[in-house]
Order: C-alpha cells, then structure tokens, then sequence
C-alpha cells in the first residue's frame, strides 16, 4: 500500500470527505465530477496507482489523498477514513465485491451515503432494500439507451411520469417544447455550446427560436435581427412525447428477417438452387391445375395437398393428361418441401438453445452489427434485438460472459481473434444499417468505424470512446460518426446519487450531458422560499415540472412561476452538473440573497463534455 503526499498533514485521518474506489474510467470521471462541480474533498482507493486510470487519478487537483489497495479491504476502508466519511462509491470490481465492501462500510459508518456499480440490477435492488442508505447503479444500463438509440437513428429519451424526454435539434424543434437548453451551437467547434444559459437571456433567444421557426416573428417587432455569427447559431430544445419514441419495424418484415434467416442457417447455396427450381415448378403446376378447373381455390388446395403428398390420384374419367403430370410434379417436390420446412421451424424455434453461438445468416440485411460483448454491448445488442431489427454480434473473446446472454436471445454472433475486417465481413457489414463499437478498446473501436466505413460509406456508425480530445477529432473528421463515453454518460449519475440526488436520466447535447432530476425541496436547500424565476436564475439550471406538496400530478411548465417553492414540493429539473450541484447545496442564501456562486452554465463546457459525437436525429 502507498498513499500520495496530498494526504493531510500530520497524517490525521480526513472527515467529512468522500471515497471513491476504482481505478477505471468510470472512477476517473467521477471524482472530476466530485471535485469540479460538486467541490467536495474526495479520497481515491485505486488499485494500482501505475496502471489504468490510476496515474490521472493521482494527478487531478482537489484530491486529498490517494491510496493504493488491491481490494477494498478493512484496512484499506480505515485507512481512507470510511468511518467519518459522507459517502463512498464503489465503481470497480464485481457485483460481490462491491457488495462485501459496501457491508462493511456501513459497518463503520452506519450512516455513509453509499453507491455501488452493479451489473446484475436485480441484485442490486435488493442491496437497495438491505441498505437503505445506499444506491445500486449500472453503468452500462445507464449509457446503453444512448448507444442503441444513436444505431437506430431515434432520440435517446428519458421517461418521466409516462412523458419520454428527449433533444430536438433547429428544425425539429416544434411549439411543444419544454425549454430551450442550448444555443450558439457551432459544429465546427463544439466546445463553443451555450448549455442552459442564463435565465435573463430566455426571452431572445426564444425570439431568434421564433425567426427559425417562421413563426408570427418576435415579441417585440422594434427588435433588431441577429447580425452576428453567434445569433446564427444552432439551437436545441427539450420535448416530450407521451409515448416512447416508436421503431416502426413491421411485424411482416420481423417474419420475413427470421424465416429468410433461418433458411439461409440451415440450407446451403446449392440447396437453395435446388429449392428455387422446385418452387418454380409448384407455381407453374399450380397454375396448370387452374387451367383445368378455372378454379382457383381448388387449385390452391389440391397444389397443397399433393405438396403434402396426401392427395388422392386423379379419376382417369377426369382431367387431362396436363393436371395428371402436374400431381406428379407438386408431390415429388413436397418431398425436398416438408422436411426443410420441418428444420427451418425448429431453427425458428429453438435456435438460441444448441450448445454453440450461430453466425448470421449468408443473406441477412437491414441488420445492426455489436462489436464487442462486454457490459455494455451485451446491453446494446439487447435493446437493439428488442425492438425487432436483427443483430450481429462480434466479439474476440470467447469466454466473455456475454455470449451466453445473446446466444439465449438467438442472436447470432461470431467469436474468434480474426482480423476485424474480416469479421466485419462476415457479418455483413456491407448489408448493415448501422454499426456500434462498444469494446473498452478505443483504438478497436475506432479500427472498426473505419473498416465499416471502407466497406459500407454511409452505413451509420456509434462509437465508445473515453478520450475527449480524440472523441472531438473523430467527429471533426468523420462526419457520420457519433462517439459516446460510458463514463461520461454515467458519472454524473454516479455524482448525483451519491450527493443524494435522484437523477433519473441523462441526455447528450452534442459533446455535453444534461441530467433529468427530481429533486425534494427540503429546509435548508436553495429552493426553498424562491420561485422559479430566482432557482433558474445563476444558469444551468430549467425547471421543467413541479409537484406541490400533498399532490400526486406534476404540473408541466407551471404557469404561476412567481409561487415561492415550499418544503414538501418536488420539482423536475434539466440541469447541467453544476447546476444541480448548486441547486441541492444547503450553502446557498436565502430567497432575498444573491445567487449561487458558480455562475453562469457556459463554465460547463470543457469538462461537461461527454458523450460527443454527432446527434441523435430525432
């Protein structure tokens, strides 16, 4: 074990800190999200202090102290101080693990405020039970929706009281919006997006929203049009549906994909030759039948009885020598029929129950392609298979524990350490509507997008990258590529719980991260005693719904936002990550005092990064 120099003097132990385990990406974000915007002292246990994220760990500015422990021991609980600290989070290892440290922090501390990262939710539920202090999270269940929605070219949406959340972008914004949540977009350089900016500004911007828009112009017809390059900037807007936004996938289509891929499994090149030359034949068969009785559905039904071969021969005081010869045909090509009938319903059936995962189909199309099973493809592939359209899976190792879960969805995946590109094509990527790169790798992840695109040009394309510079140069270069980080969709999330915030979602605007929250107004926080006006009012901050006390109905988009906020109240707000620091912050003055101390939400912009890339088109 060695701890870093910043530790606090004398070697006394720290208090009123929090605790942060891990050395992953994940970790990495999160005490940038504790430090930065929540501006809380954070003590970092990472397992080694050379390897991984440990090293930027140890080298980020408001840490405490740093601590290297293999597991998350006693000791290694005691010597961060578990005992007198307000929170621990628990971001690496497995389910078990996390789950044995979280026990025993509350064994020192039976009031810590506790986040564990769990893979198995059902489980984690019933730690939630267990201890009532503390908050199951997954990461990948958390960024997951935002990398199968960006494959599927649908928003990423967040569900609130059976209304789904999501971003429109300039001309998709409609006259239903909730709020305006960014302005002076330039694609050419993302950092310059105004995320929730002042309160004071609301009015013109929704007057340069009007001008977009064609509407009825502005407010006030003295003022001036935008002449700056600024004002001409893109806008984005929060809406909402009451219903999640569909994947209009026919049921006939879902039908088709899986008879054509199941005879594609079980037959191969010639025996499908020879069965298109049988089919012909019934057809014209058939047709000769119709030529003798002019009856149609006679025809059909005698066609198929004879397929069957449970047809009685033709009267010889009856017919023509033509129908007699076109029995003959149908019942011997019912021979090759029935038994590949036969197999393509049990593959139908029973495909995700053999003993080894299927590759896909020699025809299958109009597919998503997963490369890589880890937490978070396995999640993605998942949802995209949920929704009707088939998937392809990749992946180099075959002992990742997600093959079972896909290959028990029937999905078809190939396993081997092939050179990619000669993975991607045998998944047919050339056939693909889209491809998502989700391994931990970002240079296999980025490999992939370019092989895909040298295959496929315009086949859309999601890909997991941590680096924030290198996501921005990415999406810079390649412009049907949209990045998404795991840890930078999921730590504010991570943050929020573990300050004792209820995030219910996150949403990327561009290469920023929104959370949807709903938050208690309790004595003591900044709400308390303001109206709408004065919370919204320091920026990075819209307050979308409120609940007043004793009611069971959110009001959207309140009209009276001049009604002081009371204790008891719940309130639904779109926040930047230090907007919903400032906002449950019990430092904060009363009603008739300044405003919060952060600032305006522009101050978000380099580290609020996240999820990058190009947008999800509503």
């Amino acid at each position: 074990m060695t701890q870093d120099g910043q530790g606090s003097a004398g070697g006394e132990a720290p208090t009123g800190h929090y605790i942060v385990c891990g050395g992953n990406a994940l970790a990495h974000r999160l005490v940038v999200e504790l430090t930065e915007h929540y501006d809380v002292p954070v003590v970092a246990l990472v397992p080694d202090r050379s390897r991984d994220h440990g090293p930027r760990i140890a080298q980020l500015p408001g840490v405490a102290a740093v601590l290297e422990y293999g597991t998350v021991t006693g000791e290694a609980l005691g010597a961060a101080g578990a005992a007198t600290a307000r929170g621990i989070a628990l971001v690496d290892g497995d389910d078990q693990q996390n789950i044995h440290a979280a026990l025993g922090a509350e064994e020192r501390n039976p009031g810590i405020r506790i986040v564990l990262r769990v893979f198995n939710q059902r489980l984690g539920e019933h730690i939630e039970r267990l201890l009532p202090n503390c908050a199951a999270l997954s990461g990948s269940a958390t960024a997951a929706p935002a990398f199968a929605n960006g494959v599927l070219g649908r928003p990423n949406s967040v569900e609130v009281d059976g209304r789904y959340l999501y971003i429109a972008h300039d001309e998709d914004i409609t006259a239903s919006r909730l709020c305006l949540v960014a302005d002076r977009i330039d694609r050419r350089d993302l950092t310059r997006v105004r995320l929730l900016p002042d309160s004071a500004g609301r009015a013109a911007e929704f007057i340069a929203l009007a001008r977009r828009l064609g509407d009825n112009g502005p407010a006030d017809p003295s003022a001036a049009p935008p002449t700056t390059p600024e004002d001409h900037g893109g806008l984005a807007a929060l809406q909402a549906l009451t219903a999640e936004p569909p994947l209009r996938v026919p049921w006939t289509s879902r039908l088709r994909w899986t008879l054509l891929d199941a005879l594609r499994y079980v037959t191969g090149a010639r025996m499908r030759l020879v069965l298109g030359t049988a089919l012909v034949a019934v057809v014209l068969s058939t047709v000769v039948l119709w030529t003798a009785n002019r009856d149609a559905g006679w025809s059909v039904y005698l066609a198929l009885l004879d397929l069957a071969g449970a047809a009685q021969p033709d009267d010889p005081g009856h017919g023509g020598s033509l129908q007699r010869v076109a029995q003959v045909v149908i019942t011997f090509c019912g021979i090759t029929f029935m038994p590949l009938a036969t197999a393509i319903v049990v593959e139908a059936l029973a495909s995700g129950r053999r003993g080894l995962p299927r590759g896909p189909g020699a025809g299958v199309s109009g597919h998503v392609v997963v490369v890589g099973l880890g937490n978070v493809g396995t999640r993605v592939a998942t949802l995209v298979h949920a929704t009707g359209v088939p998937v392809v899976c990749v992946e180099r190792d075959p002992q990742a524990r997600g093959i079972a879960a896909v290959r028990a969805l029937g999905i078809p995946v190939l396993v081997g350490d092939a050179p990619l590109e000669s993975q991607l094509r045998r998944a047919r990527i050339h056939r693909a509507r889209a491809l998502a790169a989700v391994t931990s790798d970002d240079a296999v992840n980025l490999e992939a997008a370019l092989e895909a695109r040298a295959v496929q040009p315009h086949v859309r394309i999601v890909v997991r990258l941590f680096d924030d510079d290198f996501a921005h140069h990415v999406y810079a270069t390649l412009g049907n590529v949209a990045s998404r980080s795991v840890s930078y969709l999921s730590a504010p999330a991570f943050a929020a719980a573990l300050m004792g915030r209820e995030v219910l979602g996150t949403l990327s605007v561009y290469r920023h991260v929104l959370l949807i929250a709903e938050l208690a107004v309790e004595a003591g926080t900044g709400p308390v005693g303001r109206d709408l006006h004065a919370v919204e009012a320091p920026g990075g901050v819209r307050v979308i719904a409120v609940r007043r006390a004793g009611r069971a109905v959110l009001q959207w988009n309140p009209a009276d936002r001049a009604r002081r906020l009371e204790v008891g109240d719940r309130i639904v707000v779109a926040a930047t990550r230090s907007g919903l620091a400032r906002l449950g912050d019990r430092r904060q003055p009363g009603p008739d005092g300044p405003a919060g101390p952060d600032g305006p939400a522009a101050a978000d912009g380099g580290a609020g990064a996240a999820a990058g890339g190009a947008p999800v088109s509503p």
